[in-house]
């Protein structure tokens, strides 16, 4: 259980600092994540998402984060039982301390039965011990012999902790920017032309849905997640949030402007570090969990991905 437990932690670190992608730093809430062997150079940063129980979304825009779950569940339906529902329950009573594996509260009997009872299965005392199972929402009694104590699912992992595993194996990333006129190519936008911005080629991993399930402590969690809206910082002091993937801009369409997630510049990039502006895409993820008769959402916006544009003043360009 110990190592259960050190593992889970681990993982737990590790999900909580290590879900975004990026060149560099974009917003000073940020911290580094994940640093390159061998120049040193920080590779991975993350924008510090809320603690549990409290929001990872300030603006007060969509779902809320609704907390961690209780550790200790009833599932009924591993014995064909579907009375009560599913759900959590008091990790301790005087009945003794919860444990899901075994769906029952837990107790060491006392005393001990004597070498010859068949309740030690052909062990010796003090071979393992023999453990009181108390059901009380069917009101069964189950007295077993283990070689270990049963696992006490009170000092488990939460189903928000379990959710969590279930986002690191999805391996979310950042979207890939799609943006007009195109940094990668060199292209030069204008004081007051429509600027184009997208999710370029969206998929499970950079938009959603992603759906994972994960294991630990008796608790099986199924997530899924999808992105709520991205906030581009233009570099100009300029914030945009746009809810949709965003339209991929096509030469055909001239001068128009995005139907969806645009901006327009009305000053230049000149006095910018190279002469170009930072764009920064913040991913804002809404994660649905359920699982052991409870469900949650958790709210992860730390996924940054960032580009350079150059916008000039059509006079200069034209002399």
């Amino acid at each position: 259980m110990r190592k259960l437990l050190s593992t889970l932690a681990i993982l737990t670190s590790l999900v909580a600092a290590g879900l975004v992608a990026l060149v560099s730093p974009a917003l000073a809430d940020t911290e580094c994540a994940r640093t390159d062997s061998r120049t040193g150079v920080c590779i991975l940063w993350v924008e510090v998402p809320g603690t549990p129980g409290d929001s990872g979304n300030t603006s007060g825009d969509g779902p809320k984060d609704t907390g961690s779950g209780a550790a200790c569940y009833w599932d009924g339906r591993k014995q064909n039982i579907f009375k009560p529902p599913p759900g959590p329950v008091p990790c301790s009573t005087e009945y003794g301390y919860w444990s899901n594996d075994y769906n029952c509260y837990i107790q060491l009997l006392e005393p001990q039965p004597p070498a010859e009872d068949p309740l030690w299965e052909g062990h010796e005392p003090g071979d393992g011990a023999v453990y009181h199972c108390y059901q009380p929402q069917s009101d069964l009694v189950h007295i077993f012999w283990s070689a270990d104590q049963p696992p006490n699912s009170g000092a488990g992992p939460t189903p928000r902790e379990v959710a969590l595993i279930a986002v690191d194996d999805m391996q979310l990333t950042a979207i890939r920017i799609g943006i007009a006129p195109e940094a990668i190519q060199g292209s030069i936008g204008l004081v007051g032309m429509p600027v184009w911005m997208w999710a370029s080629s969206p998929d499970g991993s950079t938009w959603g849905p992603q759906t994972a399930s994960a294991s630990a402590g008796g608790i099986t969690i199924t997530a899924t997640a999808r992105v709520h809206k991205v906030t581009w910082n233009m570099g100009d002091g300029t914030t945009v949030i746009c809810s949709a993937p965003g339209t991929p801009y096509r030469p055909s369409y001239g001068m128009r402007t995005s139907p969806d997630c645009g901006h327009t510049y009305t000053k230049s990039s000149a006095s910018e570090p190279d002469h170009k502006f930072t764009v920064t895409a913040t991913s804002d993820w809404v994660v649905e969990w359920e699982g052991a008769g409870q469900s949650g959402t958790i709210r992860l916006n730390g996924l940054v991905r960032e580009a350079r544009v150059a916008v000039g003043e059509a006079q200069v360009l034209v002399q």
